[in-house]
């Protein structure tokens, strides 16, 4: 039996284990399973590892996208320039526990946003986590200008008190990677004034549960187009399960 899992804490906002459970039903895999494991701290990730011998892989979600990368072994040279990791192939020769880190949120961001490139000159993003940085490489790569917001305006980012009616007339793709919306906070959404808001403006959402977040339903009732982080989920953990059955360590 391989094992693969979700760490992060909390959890219950997941939909990973579903995902894979149903992908190893429906696709005849009868010898993986996958498990949530949350983790109030990563003190106790090496203890996960040892308890769980058969443990082959691990995502990684919030808050541990990159301070995990201390753990690696091994990094890919993507995740290590985004400087945030949400797959974990582990290796196990003996005694040894070897870790290699990989960002498949990556893959996600850009078959979610692919679709919709001719209509975007500029972008903002909202957040400036792990998830964060990932949307901010894809968009670097794509030549795309963008600003990123913080509720703190620290060095690199603005502010959302600077999100001025001339900034939001200019930018077309807004990026939701905060995990404001989420269940069970589902009534919570990005401080931006969305009565600014109309018909070019494209609303990304990671946010995945709900499928329609307060932040996505605010964009529609303005005519925004809106991209559900439920697309983003099913690309990356395609991608999470092509790294761990792949030669790449």
């Amino acid at each position: 039996m391989r094992r693969f899992g979700l760490i992060g804490y909390p959890l219950g906002h997941s939909f990973s284990r579903k995902y894979f459970t149903g992908k190893f039903l429906s696709e005849q895999i009868d010898d993986c399973s996958y498990d949530n494991y949350p983790l109030e701290s990563l003190d106790g990730f090496y203890d996960l590892l040892r308890t769980i011998p058969d443990l082959a892989g691990l995502n990684v979600t919030i808050p541990y996208k990159s301070e995990i990368i201390r753990f690696l072994d091994t990094i890919d040279p993507e995740a290590e320039e985004i400087g945030a990791v949400n797959v974990l192939k582990i290796k196990r020769i003996k005694d040894k526990i070897e870790i290699a880190g990989f960002n498949s949120d990556v893959t996600g961001i850009r078959e979610s946003i692919d679709p919709w490139l001719a209509e975007i000159n500029q972008a903002m993003v909202l957040g400036t986590g792990g998830s964060s940085k990932a949307v901010c490489y894809v968009l670097g790569k794509y030549g795309f200008p963008f600003s990123r917001i913080s509720r703190t305006g620290k060095e690199g980012t603005l502010g959302y008190q600077d999100i001025t009616a001339e900034l939001m007339e200019k930018t077309e793709l807004i990026v939701n990677t905060t995990p404001l919306g989420m269940f069970p906070d589902t009534e919570s959404w990005p401080d931006i004034d969305y009565d600014l808001l109309d018909k070019k403006h494209i609303l990304f959402d990671l946010v995945y549960n709900p499928e329609i977040t307060s932040f996505l339903k605010m964009g529609q009732e303005r005519g925004c187009r809106i991209i559900s982080g439920i697309r983003m989920l099913h690309s990356q953990a395609e991608r999470s399960w092509e790294i761990w059955n792949s030669g790449q360590f």
